[in-house]
């Protein structure tokens, strides 16, 4: 059988039953589409996730009390470590290679002032915090450079809750109090946003020594070290390491690069994308056996064909090519449909809700369409087998 009678052959067929091959196309484009769709989403997820985290630069190490066990808890469950505290951060200024060490304490209280209340995050902080994580402030200035053990109570307001307390009035030099401690203001942030679900613009930023007394804490939640980028990584951690380890007795400390921070986020984002994935495709299930069904009917409605075929001199492996393209056809074709469905539907998706992030993947597209042809291969393998075992003679009488 020629190429062109072949192609001829499989294109008249599924043209002359137009309304199943469309309905056949269309239970594996409805399969491909969701697969598309649904992996969209979440490898827009995962991009929206990783650019929020990535968005305070990725040459910070983060330093926290307590050295982590294999069992994933900390030593600090039974109160064995020693704390971090502001002399650590102090020392930690000293490595060569530190560019900015923040020491970091959070909490939360009520921030009053002139009869108005609200209740928001403290953060305690150092001076350097507006460099190590790329923050501007829009009005004033951060916290100065003070004695870190002993500085004054001033305060740098968010810029949500500098609105919902000064309204138009001018803020700086004015005096607020924080879980009933008194602090002047010295600058306003820039807003920022909404980061991994913590609004960075309703929140306020005093010394860190000054958070430790307020929350009545004897230590830090944790260290976070700035270094250069022309430094390896781990000669970092080894630096830091080195700094705690004289000056706590021990190795007692847990210290997360952001690269392990960020394959920790890609890999459960990772999963997320493949669950919704295979999620997505159960449907394609149902094409498959659309394409089964609709194949065998094909075979017991073509016996004469098939017999016609055999009678003048086609082989059973070219009557066997021949439903099994058909079946690849319907299943490709239905493939694109699904992927230009599944683009679309995201498309129409992220503009009704811009803030969905919808980011189709390359290799997802690329396995969707892959999943199609096999679908249709396999699924067309028994009826294509079957219409080639058929004895000439005996498909011939068939009516």
């Amino acid at each position: 059988m020629k190429t062109a009678d072949f192609l001829s052959l499989t294109g008249s067929s599924l043209l002359a039953h137009r309304l199943r091959s469309l309905l056949t196309a269309l239970g594996i484009a409805v399969g491909i589409g969701a697969v598309v769709l649904l992996t969209s989403i979440g490898e827009g997820l995962q991009q929206f996730v990783l650019a929020q985290f990535t968005q305070f630069g990725t040459t910070i190490v983060a330093v926290n009390p307590g050295k982590a066990t294999t069992a994933g808890t900390s030593a600090g469950v039974f109160g064995t470590e020693r704390p971090l505290t502001i002399e650590d951060a102090i020392a930690l200024e000293q490595l060569p290679y530190a560019r900015a060490v923040v020491p970091f304490v959070q909490g939360n209280a009520a921030v009053e002032y002139a009869g108005l209340s609200r209740r928001t995050t403290i953060y305690g902080a150092g001076p350097a915090m507006p460099e190590a994580f790329r923050m501007a402030v829009a009005i004033g200035g951060f916290l100065p450079e003070d004695d870190p053990t002993a500085p004054r109570a001033l305060a740098v307001l968010g810029s949500k809750l500098r609105g919902e307390l000064f309204r138009d009035e001018n803020s700086l030099g004015r005096r607020i109090t924080i879980a009933g401690s008194r602090f002047r203001v010295v600058g306003v942030m820039a807003a920022k946003g909404t980061v991994l679900g913590f609004d960075l613009d309703d929140t306020v930023y005093i010394p860190a020594a000054r958070a430790m007394s307020l929350f009545n804490v004897n230590g830090l939640i944790e260290i976070d070290v700035m270094y250069d980028e022309d430094t390896k990584v781990e000669t970092v951690v080894e630096g830091i390491r080195r700094v705690l380890t004289a000056r706590h007795g021990r190795d007692d400390v847990t210290i997360t690069t952001q690269q392990q921070m960020l394959d920790v986020l890609g890999g459960v984002l990772d999963v997320l994308t493949f669950a919704v994935a295979a999620i997505g495709s159960v449907s394609l299930l149902v094409g498959a056996i659309g394409i089964v069904t609709i194949m065998t009917i094909a075979v017991n409605e073509r016996r004469n064909e098939i017999g016609l075929l055999r009678a003048l001199g086609a082989r059973q492996s070219q009557v066997l090519s021949l439903f099994l393209g058909e079946a690849i056809v319907l299943a490709a074709a239905g493939g694109l449909a699904g992927l230009l469905l599944g683009t679309g539907l995201g498309q129409l998706l992220q503009f009704a809700i811009p803030a969905l992030p919808v980011q189709p993947s390359l290799f997802y597209v690329v396995l969707a369409e892959s999943i199609a042809i096999t679908i249709g291969l396999l699924a067309g393998v028994l009826p294509a087998r079957r219409a080639a075992r058929l004895d000439p003679v005996e498909a011939l009488r068939a009516e």
